[in-house]
Formats: C-alpha cells, sequence, structure tokens
C-alpha cells in the first residue's frame, strides 16, 4: 500500500502553476526524500499533503482514504518545521506532552508516553530542563518528539537540519534513519541539499520546475541519472556532448575538439540511434589520473592540471583539455599518497571504462 499517493495534483499561486498534473506515489513505511532546488515544487508538496494546501485540480489519497480537502487536525499527518516552533515558557516534558493534554488524556498515560518518547530521542534526563537550555539539535530532537507522540501515519520534515552546523547535522542524520526504522513511519523529507537526501533515503524524486525529473534509490538517482539536470543537481558529473556513432555491435560517442570515446547503451532507449546528438555523464571519481599511460581502460584523455582542490578525504583535479574543456576528477587520498604526487600544470593522462559513464538523451 502507498502511504501517499497524488493523482493528477495541479497546484498555482496566482498565476503561477507551481504543480502541474503531479502523480507520485510514496512507498509506506519508508524514508523518501524530496530534492530539487528552491522554487521546484517541493514544499508545495509537503504543504499538501499536510493539509496546509488544497489543490486546485487532483486528489490526493493518504493509505488510500481521499483527503484532498480533510482540514490539517483530521489529518494522521505531523510535521517537523525548519523554524522547530517550540513553545519557550514550557519545558521539555510540557511541549512534547502539549498535544495530548489538549486531546484530554489522563496524566498517567501522558507520562508514561511521554518518556517513552523522549527516552527514543535520547532526551529523557532533559525532560525538566527549559527550552532554552538545550543545544540546536536537542531542539530538533523536542521538536521530533512532539510530531511522533500522536504516533502520525505520515512525518514531514521540512530542511528540519537546515539550521544546525555541519557536525550536527551529521548527527542528526543517523539519528533520523535509527529513529524512522524502530517506528517504521512514512518519513517524507525535504531537502534542497543532496547529499543529506543520498544519505537518509530508501527512495527519493528529484524535482525540477514543479515536474518529477526521476524517482529512485539514491544508488539509481546517482548512478543512472536519467537527465543531465539529475545528473549535475545530485553531486557533479562531467558532460560532455557529441553524435552517437555505431559500428556493428559497438558505439562510440564522437565529441567535437575533443576524441572519440566508446560508450555502453542501454538499447531498450528508443532513442538510441545512429547519428543521434546526446550527452555523455561521467562522474568525477569514475576517471582515473596519471601523470603515466595506463593499459587497460576504453577512454583516454589528455590535459593538463589547472587546479587542486584539497577535500581531506578525496582531492580534486580541475584537467584543461586541449579543446579548453575543463574535467573535474576526484581521487580518494589513500590512492593520491600511493604514487607520484600530481602538481599544478603537470600534464596527465585522464582514464574511465565505457560502463562508468551514463548516455543521456540531449
Amino acid at each position: 500500500m502507498d502511504a501517499i499517493r497524488f493523482e493528477n495534483v495541479t497546484k498555482s499561486y496566482g498565476s503561477e502553476e507551481v504543480l502541474t498534473h503531479l502523480n507520485l506515489s510514496i512507498p509506506q513505511g519508508k524514508f523518501f526524500a524530496l530534492l530539487g532546488p528552491s522554487g521546484c515544487g517541493k514544499t508545495t508538496i509537503l504543504r499538501l499533503i499536510g493539509g496546509f494546501e488544497t489543490p486546485d485540480r487532483g486528489k490526493i489519497f493518504l493509505e488510500e482514504k481521499d483527503v484532498t480537502y480533510v482540514p490539517v487536525n483530521k489529518r494522521q499527518v505531523n510535521t517537523v518545521f525548519q523554524q522547530y516552533a517550540l513553545f519557550p515558557h514550557l519545558n521539555v516534558f510540557e511541549n512534547v506532552a502539549y498535544s495530548l493534554m489538549i486531546k484530554g488524556v489522563v496524566k498517567g498515560e501522558v507520562f508514561e508516553r511521554v518518556m517513552k518518547v523522549l527516552k527514543k530521542v535520547h532526551l529523557e534526563k532533559h525532560a525538566k530542563k527549559s527550552i532554552s537550555q538545550l543545544s540546536g539539535g536537542q531542539q530538533q530532537r523536542v521538536a521530533i518528539a512532539r510530531a511522533i507522540i500522536n504516533e502520525p501515519q505520515v512525518l514531514l520534515l521540512d530542511e528540519p537540519l537546515a539550521a544546525l552546523d555541519r557536525r550536527l547535522k551529521e548527527n542528526m542524520l543517523v539519528e533520523l534513519i535509527d529513529l524512522q526504522y524502530e517506528l517504521k513511519t512514512t518519513f517524507v523529507y525535504v531537502t534542497h541539499d543532496q547529499s543529506e537526501a543520498l544519505a537518509v533515503a530508501d527512495q527519493m524524486v528529484i524535482m525540477n520546475d514543479g515536474e518529477i525529473e526521476q524517482i529512485g534509490t539514491p544508488k539509481q538517482v546517482y548512478e543512472f541519472p536519467v537527465s543531465s539536470f539529475v545528473g549535475q543537481f545530485v553531486g557533479k558529473t562531467n558532460l560532455l556532448r557529441g553524435t552517437l556513432r555505431i559500428v556493428g555491435e559497438s558505439h562510440f560517442l564522437d565529441v567535437p575538439d575533443i576524441a572519440t570515446v566508446g560508450v555502453a547503451v542501454d538499447h531498450s532507449k528508443s532513442w538510441i540511434q545512429n547519428g543521434k546528438e546526446v550527452l555523455l555523464s561521467i562522474r568525477p571519481e569514475k576517471i582515473e589520473i596519471s601523470k603515466n599511460e595506463e593499459e587497460g581502460f576504453s577512454n583516454h584523455l589528455e590535459g593538463r592540471v589547472d587546479s587542486i582542490i584539497y577535500h581531506g578525504r578525496a582531492t580534486e583535479y580541475l584537467v584543461v583539455l586541449s579543446s579548453g574543456r575543463v574535467v573535474n576528477v576526484f581521487e580518494q587520498n589513500e590512492e593520491h599518497f600511493a604514487r607520484d604526487v600530481i602538481a599544478e600544470g603537470d600534464q596527465v593522462h585522464l582514464y574511465w571504462q565505457k560502463e562508468n559513464a551514463v548516455l543521456l538523451e540531449k
């Protein structure tokens, strides 16, 4: 069963149509990420799920129940916002207990349920603290505890880690993954940060201008992007534009002013045709870089190292080809220190296997 299903949903704000005939299914009990640039429609989808907005056309289902016009307080959905919206005059326990008290749940049950949830988010020892005494990460956990206390069918997370520093963000990502696994609740996570989405999601959707570019697992989206937008938005990639040439069972891409390279093709794609103008996407970490000529690779380019960026665990090289085109190369540093160091200005060889690059329709 799907946790959420959109059927031909259209939503406009004034004269601007944000979503057009959107069809989307979010599986039950999964960590689902909505990823895309600002203004792509991902937050609108979240607000439609939560009931904060209603569609102009189309229907929204929550576990097969039509909730298109069901108000916020009647949906089994809770939201954790970027700004946690905690009550500053209430302590941790009272913030989490608030919705139960409003419903008239008896005190003994309130205490038991609140302490159980605080234990899940590792805040049971902070129950009596005021909100001002907590760190940003702890406040975020209070907001999550308050959202899950009523056991919603779906938990919506709207850029929940945007206010945290890098280390806190990394810790919270792990905690969110563990919490979702324990609760088995459907998490819908909205972010523009592709590293967050890749880290947490079981499945993800990439949005662009109100439309779905791709749906899949993080590995599918990263390794096999279906468009140049996905390839460039989710991580970095090198795009080569050229003409596809088929010779018997072999396939080549003639890239003007650069080279002819071998390519692997997916014959199920109808646009794979001789003479077709296409794009080749090659991730920077799929390219080997060396000052020496190597054997055993499908493809080979030569260039000069223009600049080097040290990232700690990896080194990024910007290599300029004779055509003036710049190619990005990522190399893990354990490999970097195992051979002669490459310096700016060095002439280098770039290699990759054809199976490690993806053809995209232009």
